[in-house]
């Protein structure tokens, strides 16, 4: 496989091409470039499968990559370099696009590379950076990436109605998709999507939207039941959390 480092930083690039040649023994050949222009032309000639890009470089941003590639040429995984702020990492996760943050460790290194080959192939690209875009524009995040055997699909926040704990796995019931599996833990959701105040984790299997909740039923120890039909355990110690912030909905 072919990889490319695009980032204005000559230090950077050769820090990030040892720790792929390290820890990435799939990649067999790595190029270089030092700003978004002349990455296109190697994109276009040499046709990576990964390329690693630096959001941050004069004249054009990385996000900008789409711009100057035609459509049919969009046969590789972006892998964004950053050292944004926390909002921003936010945004790439919500959009389903992997980042390493700088200084890069080698364990972020080859995760990223282990996801991006999965994607390869079925990548989504151009939707994918229309969402991190809008996101990053956006002071409101709206929509979420998942992560299936099929791709990606995009999703509103409004349209989920919980998300419930499957080994490695995070099952989705949606409002339009029905129920789509996730390659991804619950954990990750729950941090994702800490900051919208919609989802409530009321046991450590469960992340729910308050907006979907259909009743709650005291007995058996107390449950929750979805507007899906689907009842949703409760924690002891989370009980009189729930119960208080339900009272205010």
């Amino acid at each position: 496989m072919k990889a490319l480092i695009i980032d204005d930083e000559k230090k950077a690039r050769q820090v990030l091409q040892i720790l792929v040649e390290e820890n990435c023994a799939k990649i067999t050949s790595i190029l270089q470039a030092d700003n978004l222009l002349s990455g296109v032309e190697l994109i276009k000639k040499e046709a990576p499968n990964i390329v690693f890009l630096d959001i941050e470089m004069p004249e054009h941003s990385g996000l900008e990559i789409l711009n100057f590639i035609e459509k049919e040429v969009h046969n590789f995984e972006i892998i964004f370099t950053t050292a944004y702020s926390e909002y921003a990492i936010q945004a790439f996760q919500l959009s389903a696009i992997d980042y390493l943050l700088k200084p890069v460790r080698p364990s972020q290194v080859k995760e990223a590379v282990d996801k991006a080959i999965k994607f390869l192939g079925n990548t989504q690209i151009n939707q994918r950076l229309a969402e991190l875009k809008s996101s990053l524009e956006d002071a409101h995040f709206k929509k979420i990436g998942l992560p299936n055997s099929n791709g990606i699909k995009f999703v509103n926040f409004s349209d989920i109605i919980m998300l419930e704990a499957d080994g490695m796995y995070t099952k989705v019931s949606t409002t339009l998709e029905g129920e789509i599996l996730v390659s991804k833990p619950l954990k990750f959701f729950v941090e994702t999507l800490q900051n919208v105040k919609t989802f409530y984790r009321p046991h450590r299997s469960f992340l729910i939207n308050l907006s979907f909740i259909k009743e709650y039923v005291k007995k058996d120890g107390g449950y929750i039941v979805m507007e899906n039909a689907k009842a949703v355990s409760i924690s002891n110690d989370k009980k009189d959390e729930f119960l208080a912030i339900v009272q205010n909905i």
